[in-house]
């Protein structure tokens, strides 16, 4: 058996429920459930970093939040709600919400005291700290969140599929439904092509995004933590 027929089939590459309307759909279901999780993730974790308040709850929060099964939370919804966008967007979001709150929350808590110090010293108010100081010098593990949420939502909205949606776990499922292997295998390879090149994007635009110094800096310090010696004995150093 061909597993990659499916795949490369022109017939699957058009009509209504073709690979490209499929596409559409799953990054319709991922650019949706990413505007509702940064919208709440980065307001929430920066307010939490540069006041500290919270910070313990946050993190608890978001490690619990990871732990919930999204396919049996996807189930719970559905059965409530009924069939819909409602309930697998409901899922994905409280998914994508803790990296992005965990990052945000990160970036800003770290930034180094001695700069906000500065930034106090000249003047600035906590509002214009936060967003001229921490959230720029926070970008870095921002953006890594974002890229985390994104990767997991890119996967995991295939259970949309699940509960009678669409995009490209539609392959996967219905695939399932029939044994036909090569569908489920076009499915598979799609979104992680997707996935991939999701991620590649985002870290090109985190090369853009982020300030040279901060991508340089951390690289050139362990450059120069190797390369120079313990100038005390060995005996000593043990």
């Amino acid at each position: 058996m061909n597993y990659l027929s499916y795949l490369f089939d022109a017939a699957n590459w058009s009509g209504s429920q073709g690979i490209p309307q499929r596409l559409v759909e799953h990054l319709g279901y991922t650019a949706l459930t990413m505007i509702i999780a940064l919208a709440i993730g980065v307001p929430l974790g920066a307010w939490i970093g540069h006041t500290g308040r919270g910070g313990f709850l946050a993190v608890g929060l978001a490690n619990g939040l990871r732990a919930l099964p999204t396919l049996g939370l996807l189930i719970l919804l559905v059965t409530l709600m009924g069939l819909g966008i409602t309930g697998p967007l409901i899922a994905l979001v409280i998914l994508a919400v803790p990296p992005i709150l965990a990052g945000t929350y990160a970036g800003v808590r770290n930034v180094d005291t001695a700069i906000v110090d500065a930034a106090r010293g000249m003047g600035m108010r906590g509002r214009e700290i936060l967003f001229q100081v921490e959230l720029p010098n926070a970008l870095p593990l921002i953006i890594g969140g974002v890229r985390s949420s994104v990767l997991q939502v890119i996967s995991t909205a295939t259970i949309a599929a699940y509960v009678a949606l669409g995009g490209l776990g539609r392959f996967i499922i219905d695939g399932l439904a029939i044994r036909d292997f090569p569908q489920m295998v076009a499915g598979s390879i799609l979104v992680a092509l997707l996935a991939i090149v999701a991620d590649l994007l985002l870290a090109g635009l985190q090369k853009l995004l982020v300030s040279p110094g901060l991508q340089v800096a951390p690289a050139v310090g362990r450059r120069r933590l190797r390369a120079v010696p313990d100038p005390r004995p060995a005996a000593q150093a043990a």
